[in-house]
């Protein structure tokens, strides 16, 4: 009998020593999965790729991006949902994931129970131009040519259900002004209508548009941010004419639920030491992200907030999901 139990105590580490070992090695200890809902290429995919490369870079172990577009981000923020909670798949997420709780109720995952926030990276400033020929210099002066000839103006958007058609309609909303919305499948083909004079209003995103605004082919009226950015000081935001009227285009990072909170911890903490280094922080500038580096339980009052916010809007404009 003590043969066997001896027997049996040997063979312990023998048949469990493999699974301790794994189970306590340092995370990470191989690459990362980064989920991006846009193609290669645009400002939310470089901006990710940016944030993957940094923090590889932090834990010696490579972050590899994968583009998911489709469905309003939909397609990739549930296959972050859809993860295994092991810390090895993280996903980028933008303002559309707070909208769309409301505007797509038959979301394939529940936004606030199966996903973890683990910090709001940056923001992008959200701003109203018109073309040049447009007889209005300020935001003041759009609104009484709104209200001189009510359904005449009109503004064009990326898209039905965005940040940009959803804080125009709050501006609407609190001025009580008739802006006809014009949505299109992109700022690119918006922008081009608004600089060739077949709709005089765009919302887009100041890094968007600055280089046309700086070339005099889009004129700036007014930002939509809470207070006028650092990095954009000479141009006024809306609440100097409407108080209470602000959004800006939040850039963040998910993971799973069941994530260990040790790992949700360590991210964090990355990505806040990293974004008050300045050599980063200009990085994501020139990309037109404002740094943030927020915690999980900041950035989880953020989604939450914006999921109460956004909710009424998309309510009274019948907004639909393109």
């Amino acid at each position: 009998m003590k043969y066997r139990s001896r027997s049996a105590l040997f063979l312990l580490p023998l048949a469990f020593g493999p699974w301790a070992a794994r189970a306590q090695d340092p995370w990470p200890n191989h690459p990362v999965r980064l989920i991006i809902p846009f193609p290669p290429g645009g400002s939310t995919d470089s901006q990710g790729r940016l944030v993957g490369q940094h923090l590889g870079e932090l834990w010696r172990q490579p972050v590899i991006a994968d583009n998911r577009p489709g469905a309003g981000t939909v397609l990739a923020t549930n296959t972050v949902a859809k993860a295994q909670p092991d810390g090895y798949t993280l996903g980028i997420v933008v303002s559309s994931h707070a909208i769309n709780p409301t505007l797509r109720p038959n979301l394939p995952y529940d936004t606030l129970k199966d996903l973890l926030p683990i910090s709001e990276i940056g923001v992008q400033h959200i701003i109203l131009v018109a073309n040049p020929s447009l007889p209005a210099a300020n935001l003041q002066e759009v609104l009484e040519l709104a209200r001189k000839d009510p359904g005449k103006l009109s503004y064009a958007s990326p898209g039905s259900g965005t940040a940009h058609h959803l804080v125009m309609e709050l501006l609407k909303s609190k001025t009580g002004v008739n802006i006809v919305h014009v949505p299109y499948r992109g700022g690119a083909p918006a922008q081009q209508d608004v600089m060739g004079g077949q709709v005089p209003l765009l919302m887009d995103t100041y890094y968007a548009s600055e280089a046309l605004i700086k070339a005099g082919k889009l004129k700036p009226i007014a930002l939509f941010s809470p207070k006028r950015p650092a990095s954009v000081p000479d141009i006024p935001v809306v609440a100097e004419t409407v108080p209470d009227v602000s959004a800006t285009s939040s850039v963040g990072l998910v993971a799973p639920a069941g994530t260990p909170s040790a790992v949700i911890a360590r991210i964090s903490s990355d990505i806040a030491r990293s974004v008050r280094t300045k050599a980063f922080a200009d990085r994501l500038l020139t990309m037109g992200l404002d740094p943030v580096g927020s915690s999980p339980q900041e950035y989880d009052q953020r989604i939450r907030g914006d999921i109460l916010k956004w909710a009424p809007v998309i309510k009274a404009t019948g907004a639909t999901a393109d």
